[in-house]
């Protein structure tokens, strides 16, 4: 019997033991658990990555160069004269637009389109013709400054064209410059003139579209383009990005010698014809802009062959390459010379 007990005591010592290291086990193994969510709890207890903030509204830019603006404002017109007395210009390098046009004698004259930024004089200001108001219907009702007129034209402006009539007959905004001789002389203060066209339509979508550059241009560094009597030349510039305005076999330049640049230049061949009014006597040419034909497109020191499409006056003129899909147009102004075919 004391054996026995003896034997019983020494196995309940055992098992009692036992018992304690599996419970030590026990307490071990879960305080690794413990210890861990403590350790987890804390990057819990932070907030989740923050939702990103609302988006900021998009860049307003102009529908006319594809840059940045503040704000869509009133597009105003000023007709340029272009013959050699006329030159140096001034206004032009401030210009979204500039469309060339052809006038009597084989010359060029200029439209310039403004509505990102106004100059402080442009000019020398001259006539307004019948094809400069189908060009502008486009352009919803613009605010149009120009000299004069062929009577019947004139009349058919003050009445019934769309635009705002800024006639220097009529419209303060304009002075001489008495060292020029006449008519070349004749000067506009874009926003005295807009002062007074309080109804002149903010810019809108014309057509254009701006981005990278598509496919299938082939590079080239100088096209030229002709008139009867006069000439234009476009260089690319890598250094400035630009394609150099030249005239006449000599660069454009502005009253600081600056020469006139694009960042896109559309060569647009259409159908030059004969108005239905007279000027001076005669049938000055017009360049039709409504219908459709063959373009040119040059950015970047690359050229793509296209055509433009422009249905009716009140619509904008859709460039597509020949390729298919839209011309994309390089930010910055734009010039277009409405060639002959």
């Amino acid at each position: 019997m004391a054996w026995t007990r003896q034997r019983i005591t020494y196995t309940s010592g055992v098992a009692f033991v036992l018992a304690n290291l599996v419970v030590g086990a026990l307490l071990v193994s879960n305080s690794g658990v413990r210890v861990k969510e403590a350790a987890a709890t804390p990057a819990l207890s932070h907030p989740a990555t923050p939702s990103p903030s609302p988006s900021s509204p998009p860049q307003l830019r102009s529908p006319f160069t594809g840059e940045p603006v503040s704000s869509l404002t009133p597009v105003l017109a000023v007709k340029i004269d272009n013959s050699a007395p006329a030159r140096p210009q001034t206004g032009l390098t401030d210009a979204d637009i500039v469309y060339v046009l052809p006038v009597e004698g084989g010359l060029s004259g200029l439209m310039a389109i403004f509505s990102s930024h106004y100059p402080t004089v442009a000019g020398p200001v001259r006539s307004a013709r019948q094809d400069d108001l189908t060009l502008l219907r486009q352009f919803g009702q613009p605010g149009f400054a120009y000299s004069d007129a062929a009577p019947r034209l004139l009349r058919y402006i003050h009445r019934t064209a769309r635009v705002v009539d800024l006639y220097s007959g009529t419209t303060s905004g304009y002075y001489r410059n008495w060292n020029r001789a006449e008519p070349y002389n004749l000067y506009a203060y874009p926003r005295d003139l807009l002062a007074t066209a309080a109804s002149a339509s903010p810019a809108h979508d014309i057509g254009f579209r701006f981005g990278p550059p598509p496919p299938g241009g082939r590079i080239r560094r100088s096209v030229s383009v002709s008139y009867p009597a006069c000439s234009f030349a476009f260089t690319w510039s890598a250094a400035k990005r630009r394609w150099l305005v030249s005239m006449d076999g000599a660069p454009a330049v502005n009253p600081r010698g600056v020469q006139l640049s694009a960042a896109t230049v559309v060569i647009q061949h259409t159908t030059v014809r004969t108005p239905s009014l007279l000027e001076q006597g005669r049938r000055p040419p017009f360049a039709q802009s409504t219908g459709s034909g063959r373009a040119l497109v040059l950015r970047n020191g690359q050229a793509w062959p296209g055509h433009w499409s422009r249905p009716r006056a009140s619509d904008g003129t859709t460039f597509t390459r020949a390729a298919g899909g839209p011309m994309i147009f390089a930010r910055g102004p734009v010039w277009i010379v409405l060639a002959y075919p």
